[in-house]
């Protein structure tokens, strides 16, 4: 049966251009792992940065593994490195990019698949040494800490070179004096070695200094049609609800020169150029990079905007670029609730969203809204349907409403907030796809018991991963007949903490006071009174 996967993998790479394939010999050969599809992964810039990266530091041999390579893969299925189809329980080091909680279950697939012992403890001197990183692991490493030798806590290029260093003690089956090096590295957590001491988050200070960019043309990627460049970290405006702008600060760019001379990099492959940040229409020197890009022929594609600001120019090379679709990220359809999330928006600036795009010839506006945030009523509800009343009456062509249920996040003002019952998100979002089906609208909502299961993982402790390596087989479906299995539920994760109660991941320093995180969240708090008593209409109880 393997002789299929290897056949598979082989067609991927004659697909591919940019791989990196070594002997092994006289290398560490590492394994970079995605925990979940091949085209998901290839879309992550964190996969293509890493994989040039330590390819690029001598000694290191990196290879990449995927939950699958199409679809879903078997339970039995071996797992194997791509670009020689070698075993991955064959590397000395496994490595996890993870970037979201639900993506755990596959961690835990992959590893069995692999026949690497699941629990850290259970590792011997000639398994490989397993190490995560990534927004989601890193934010809250504790639920996967049973799982994890290793986490680091930020961002990986200040470190790099004294992480790998740490690395040969393992190719001699020197497992623990290589974990006992690892956690002497600032920003990495070592479970089994750790004493309470505070990790303290890494930070890339200057962009410039580590060209961040697609390094393996991979059509079959989720945008392998473009060259993907990332022209900024982190966002300035504080959301509430926001991990990325609460972990990646303070927020940085990189500049337009860089940019550019990786855009033309980038055409010698591909014609649009895909640019990722928070928010790419909040990049200081927008004008001139969007002109820069176009006047070197290219096309252009953004990850995400920000309702205000919203240059003109961007919309506009976006609308000659052949873009069909473009997303506007109001969040809430009240102005109280945008108040309430800190999300620094009006209603005003919405509409002249709305009115910029459709002055191109865009086929679809696409909105994205959350329910179930702290402090929401019925009537937000209501409000959210008539700005999209309002809206549809300004944008004459296809809009799309995704209504996704709130899911607190560590490190951020809602960290101790608790979550909306899974009755009021279903009631809410029925509601919403009743009223506005009669409109031109397509409504997508996501799934409420996957927003409750990602809650338990973002907000976990060591007894989730407890629970995550218990399941026979990891689905989130079965999430919470595993939860019962260890005698939890999800309440205990639910719940509103409150301002005294220990968090799992307080011994973090993610740069940010958590006097800081306690005031914005009192001041929301404040908010949600205010305009509560200023509007004796509303009378629902908040969720």
């Amino acid at each position: 049966m393997e002789w299929r996967h290897v056949e598979a993998a082989r067609r991927v790479l004659e697909r591919e251009t940019g791989t990196i394939v070594r002997d092994w010999g006289g290398q560490i050969p590492l394994a970079l792992a995605y925990p979940n599809t091949y085209a998901v992964g290839m879309s992550s810039l964190a996969i293509h940065t890493l994989y040039q990266l330590l390819n690029n530091i001598p000694g290191i041999l990196c290879e990449r593994t995927f939950a699958s390579l199409s679809g879903r893969a078997a339970p039995d299925a071996p797992l194997l490195t791509l670009e020689t189809q070698r075993p991955v329980r064959d590397v000395a080091v496994l490595a996890f990019s993870v970037s979201f909680e639900m993506d755990y279950f596959n961690v835990i697939q992959m590893l069995r698949r692999a026949q690497i012992p699941v629990r850290a403890e259970e590792r011997g001197r000639y398994d490989p040494l397993v190490i995560f990183g990534g927004p989601a692991v890193s934010a809250n490493p504790e639920p996967m800490a049973p799982v994890a030798d290793a986490i680091v806590v930020g961002e990986l290029e200040p470190i790099v070179t004294d992480l790998v260093n740490c690395f040969s003690p393992a190719t001699g089956r020197g497992r623990e004096e290589a974990l006992t090096q690892m956690a002497n590295v600032p920003g990495v957590y070592v479970p089994t070695l750790h004493e309470g001491e505070r990790i303290q988050r890494q930070l890339l200070r200057d962009l410039d200094a580590y060209p961040t960019a697609t390094s393996i043309i991979a059509p079959e990627a989720e945008f392998g049609d473009m060259y993907l460049i990332e022209i900024a970290r982190g966002c300035g405006w504080g959301c509430r609800f926001c991990l990325a702008g609460y972990w990646y600060r303070p927020p940085r760019q990189r500049s337009v020169k860089q940019i550019l001379h990786q855009a033309q990099e980038g055409l010698k492959y591909r014609d649009k150029i895909g640019l990722v940040a928070s928010a790419v229409s909040d990049y200081g020197e927008i004008d001139s990079l969007v002109t820069g890009l176009r006047d070197m022929g290219a096309d252009i594609s953004v990850s995400s905007l920000r309702v205000k600001p919203l240059p003109p120019i961007l919309v506009c090379a976006l609308a000659e670029s052949g873009a069909q679709s473009i997303t506007l990220a109001p969040e809430a359809g009240s102005e109280r609730l945008r108040q309430v999330i800190r999300k620094g928006i009006t209603h005003n600036d919405v509409m002249d969203a709305t009115e910029l795009v459709a002055s191109h010839d865009f086929h679809t506006l696409k909105l994205y809204f959350m329910v179930g945030l702290p402090g929401e009523t019925d009537q937000d509800i209501a409000d959210l349907i008539q700005m999209v009343e309002e809206i549809a009456g300004r944008f004459p062509r296809h809009i799309v409403v995704n209504v996704t249920p709130f899911v607190p996040k560590a490190h951020t003002p809602f960290q101790r907030a608790g979550v909306c019952p899974q009755d009021t998100l279903r009631t809410r979002q029925e509601r919403i796809e009743s009223e506005l089906h009669s409109r031109r609208v397509e409504i997508r909502v996501g799934g409420v018991l996957e927003a409750h299961t990602q809650a338990t993982l973002s907000r976990g402790d060591r007894r989730i991963g407890e629970a995550l390596m218990a399941m026979d087989t990891p689905r989130p479906r079965r999430w919470g007949s595993a939860l019962r299995e260890q005698g939890l539920d999800w309440q205990m994760y639910l719940r509103e903490r409150g301002g005294k109660e220990t968090l799992p991941w307080d011994f973090i320093d993610a740069g940010t006071s958590p006097g800081l995180l306690e005031t914005e969240y009192r001041k929301s708090r404040e908010i949600m009174e205010t305009m509560r008593c200023c509007n004796a209409h509303v009378h629902e109880e908040p969720a």
